[in-house]
């Protein structure tokens, strides 16, 4: 790892639209850099499917070994139609979460500037969703027998560890000390009786040691809270499958999944951790310019926040928000920017010394 106050950044833009919000990400984040007084240097890895397509696989086979020296990876999207989810995921995401114990999938939501949630009484919904990332129901252990006969069978193991659960909680009670103090624990004991019994016992234990009361649901009445009572909630814990699913919902309860941005985090630093935008790589607008580049913004200021640079992160955030509250905004929020305008209207925020909070 580097020191002092210059940072190595493994940059993935990978497929469709991250190609496109990749490079307005990193020239705000030098513009901010260089307002805040550290710098990054960005290595570029021209991974995901054009890779595999001329290679046979979405990173080199010492791809991990080249990223375990960064500072952290900043992801754009990967996904091609002509290629199956599993093997882009699979190829590329999923080996850089696991191999660098990026335990923590947090996906911060609230309602951002100019931006409209669907939902009728959502003001004040501003929520942290902390999810269990290398293990539970997207564990490896499994199989499938009799391929292609009457008879087959696929078999999908949920594995989870003491070791998992406890740091998990952990994570979650320490934002939820620093919000709110509310935390919320997604479940499912009443019909999934072994892992998820497992899962309260641990997470109580570890709530309580705190001297935090955890309110446990079962996901499908925490699904119907997430858009009923929104602003109930602060902090929620969840298994791997649950924090998905319940994440991408309170996006769209804040008015767009294009705007989430996501941290893959190894708490430790003990490896780099990896930050992304929640959209997928768009390819029906692909190439034409009008991405919307918040959530890799918002995923960039994460990454600045986990470096220590919290100045440039609040900069960083301050001047996406003030864009978008100023009026500035990409067709699927209502606007017509395109990509470079809206980057641009950033980026003099970025610069602007007399306060990039004002709108």
């Amino acid at each position: 790892m580097s020191a002092g106050r210059h940072y190595q950044v493994d940059v993935i833009a990978g497929d469709g639209i991250g190609q496109e919000v990749m490079s307005a990400a990193t020239v705000c984040v030098d513009a901010v850099a260089e307002a805040c007084g550290f710098s990054i240097a960005w290595r570029d890895r021209d991974w995901g499917s054009d890779y595999y397509r001329s290679h046979g696989r979405m990173m080199p086979v010492d791809g991990l070994e080249q990223l375990a020296d960064g500072d952290a990876i900043l992801l754009g999207a990967v996904g091609a139609p002509d290629i199956p989810d599993d093997v882009t995921l699979w190829g590329l995401l999923i080996p850089i979460r696991r191999e660098f114990l990026q335990y923590v999938n947090l996906r911060p939501v609230r309602i951002l500037p100019g931006v409209s949630s669907p939902l009728r009484d959502a003001d004040g919904l501003d929520m942290v969703i902390v999810r269990e990332n290398v293990e539970g129901e997207y564990s490896e252990v499994g199989g499938r027998l009799y391929r292609g006969r009457p008879e087959e069978m696929a078999v999908q193991e949920a594995v989870f560890t003491r070791r998992g659960v406890v740091r998990i909680a952990e994570y979650a009670v320490a934002q939820a000390k620093a919000r709110r103090g509310l935390l919320t624990s997604a479940t499912k004991s009443n019909g999934i009786i072994h892992t998820m019994l497992f899962w309260d016992e641990v997470v109580a234990e570890v709530a309580t040691a705190a001297g935090l009361e955890v309110d446990k649901m079962l996901i499908d009445a925490l699904a119907a809270r997430v858009v009923l009572k929104p602003r109930s909630l602060d902090v929620i814990v969840a298994s791997n499958l649950f924090g998905d699913i319940i994440s991408d919902l309170a996006a769209a309860a804040a008015g767009s999944i294009g705007v989430a941005p996501s941290a893959n985090i190894n708490p430790p630093k003990d490896h780099p951790s990896m930050f992304e935008p929640v959209h997928g790589s768009a390819p029906d607008i692909a190439g034409q310019g009008i991405a919307n580049p918040v959530g890799q913004l918002w995923a960039a200021a994460m990454m600045l926040q986990h470096l220590g640079e919290t100045e440039g992160a609040d900069r960083l955030t301050a001047a996406f928000e003030s864009a978008l509250a100023a009026g500035v905004r990409t067709r699927d929020l209502g606007g017509q920017a395109t990509t470079a305008e809206f980057t641009q209207a950033v980026l003099a925020r970025c610069t602007d010394t007399s306060g990039a909070r004002d709108a």
